[in-house]
């Protein structure tokens, strides 16, 4: 998440020296940068969109910022959210059209970085709240949510937001946002209950099931993944993949104990951090092939969820 500043941005900072005001809009802009990452990413799913709005986030705030007569800006924070959330809802009407087009299922963009056991610098539980709202699970299920929902349980389930604070960001009652978020809630709760596997677990159980599955091992397979497994595999038409959602174990451990052996052959696995949770990336002649995350049922002791994103677009940024 710690991306470079926009463009405009980062003229400012060299050649002529900076303006005093445009020097404090980047500041500031910056300050919550890494928050408004991470509210518009659990809204669309993907980094290039998260980008763009961030983007358009900041021209408007610059704007707002430099024009004639410009007053200061008191809560910069809810002013910069408030933009964020409200173009990240534009932007879902062009993600929605271009998804009626895309060739097989459709999974979020990863978000990768290194394993690691060091405690995460900030908030610890602001920390732990945005690292369980990017899991692929959650992503996958609030993909079923309407636009306003995602957004409202993003903003008052992960970040705790209240709902007066949302209504204001809307522009909505405070009536119907409690409508919206009990909605959202219980569509959400219904699909995933409220647990987190133990990352060590998490880690074990996918080590061993990349080996079951490379090793086109058929036995190993059906004793670790839950009666009731879900595979979703998302190539975007360009790298053949699994499809789906397949569901139930007999099916999906046979699929990937005839696959898994001539599609793992050559390939290198390394094991990163992808949306919060400790997952396998594989890697042909070091070029990212495919990342697979695993969902576990609320003992740990099986996969429920399996996800496959070899989609060369959505892999471009992982190194």
């Amino acid at each position: 998440m710690d991306n470079p500043l926009p463009d405009s941005a980062a003229a400012s900072c060299g050649g002529e020296p900076p303006d005093p005001v445009t020097g404090t809009a980047t500041q500031v802009f910056n300050d919550h940068r890494e928050l408004l990452f991470s509210i518009v990413y659990n809204m669309l799913g993907t980094v290039a969109d998260t980008e763009d709005v961030l983007q358009e986030t900041w021209l408007s705030w610059t704007a707002r910022n430099q024009g004639p007569g410009a007053e200061r800006i008191d809560h910069p924070r809810a002013y910069l959210v408030r933009i964020a959330v409200n173009r990240a809802l534009a932007h879902q009407a062009i993600l929605n059209r271009r998804r009626e087009t895309y060739v097989g299922s459709w999974l979020p963009e990863p978000l990768v970085s290194p394993l690691t056991d060091a405690p995460v610098p900030h908030d610890g539980a602001d920390a732990a709240l945005r690292a369980e709202s990017v899991s692929m699970a959650l992503l996958v299920i609030l993909e079923t949510l309407t636009p306003l929902e995602r957004g409202v349980f993003v903003l008052h389930e992960v970040f705790g937001y209240a709902h007066t604070e949302i209504a204001e960001i809307l522009g909505r009652s405070p009536a119907a946002i409690r409508q919206l978020a009990h909605r959202a809630r219980e569509h959400v709760h219904a699909r995933r209950p409220r647990y987190e596997p133990d990352p060590h677990v998490r880690q074990q159980v996918t080590e061993r099931f990349m080996a079951a599955a490379i090793g086109g091992d058929l036995d190993a397979l059906l004793e670790i993944l839950a009666p009731d497994v879900t595979l979703w595999g998302d190539g975007g038409g360009q790298v053949q993949a699994a499809g789906g959602p397949l569901r139930g174990r007999d099916e999906v451990a046979r699929l990937i104990a005839d696959i898994g052996p001539s599609t793992g052959k050559g390939l290198d696995i390394a094991y990163r951090s992808v949306n919060g949770d400790p997952s396998a990336l594989l890697f042909a002649g070091g070029t990212p092939y495919a990342v697979i995350v695993l969902d576990l049922t609320p003992d740990g002791d099986q996969v429920c969820g399996i996800y496959a994103v070899s989609d060369p677009d959505k892999l471009s940024h992982v190194d």
